[in-house]
C-alpha cells in the first residue's frame, strides 16, 4: 500500500484552478445576465456553454478524485473544521454538477432550445411546463447565490491554512511543498 501524497496530483490542481476561474467568471455572467438588458443576450450566449464546461469537467474531476489518493487533512485540524470541509467539498462537487443540471432543465421547461452555438442545439431534458419553469427557475437561482457563499467560503479556508495555520493544506493545491 503506497503512503498518502502530500500534494494533490497536477491534474486535479489543473482542474481545480480552470474550474475554480470558471466558476467565478459564471457567477459574474449570472450577475451581469440578470441585471442588465443590454448586455443579457450576450451574457445568455456565454453563460450556456460556460455551464455545459463546468458540468464535463466536473464530472471529469469527481471521476479522478475518486479514483485516486488525496492528501489527507492535518491531524491537528479540529474535528468541527474537517466536518466542515468535507461537507463543503460535498456541497460544491454537488453544486458544479447541479447547476449546469438546474439551468437545461429550466430552459427546457420553458420552451427554450439549449444552444451551445449556432447549430449545435442541446434536447430538452424536460417537457415545457410554465410552473416547472419557474420553480427551476428560483432553484438555480438560490442555488447560485448557495454556490456564491460556499466559494467565498472556500477562499477564505484556503487563505486561513495558507496565512494563519500553514498547514500544508493550500500548498497541496497550490503545489508546492509543505512546510
Amino acid at each position: 500500500m503506497s503512503a498518502q501524497p502530500d500534494r494533490f496530483r497536477l491534474s486535479l490542481r489543473v482542474l481545480h484552478w480552470l474550474m475554480a476561474v470558471l466558476i467565478v467568471a459564471m457567477l459574474a455572467v449570472g450577475l451581469l445576465m440578470t441585471s442588465s438588458l443590454t448586455l443579457r443576450p450576450l451574457m445568455l450566449d456565454i453563460h450556456r456553454p460556460l455551464g455545459v464546461a463546468i458540468l464535463l469537467l466536473a464530472l471529469l474531476r469527481l471521476g479522478l478524485r475518486l479514483t485516486g489518493a488525496t492528501p489527507p487533512l492535518p491531524s491537528s485540524l479540529p474535528r468541527w473544521q474537517v466536518w466542515a470541509a468535507q461537507a463543503s467539498h460535498v456541497a460544491l462537487y454537488a453544486l458544479m454538477l447541479a447547476m449546469p443540471l438546474l439551468g437545461w432543465a429550466m430552459l427546457s421547461a420553458g420552451g427554450m432550445p439549449v444552444q451551445l452555438w449556432p447549430g449545435m442545439l442541446l434536447p430538452a431534458l424536460v417537457a415545457p411546463s410554465p410552473a416547472l419553469y419557474s420553480l427551476l427557475h428560483q432553484i438555480h437561482q438560490l442555488g447560485a447565490w448557495t454556490l456564491a457563499a460556499l466559494v467565498l467560503g472556500h477562499v477564505g479556508a484556503a487563505l486561513h491554512h495558507a496565512w494563519l495555520r500553514r498547514d500544508g493544506v493550500w500548498q497541496a493545491m497550490a503545489g508546492g511543498r509543505s512546510d
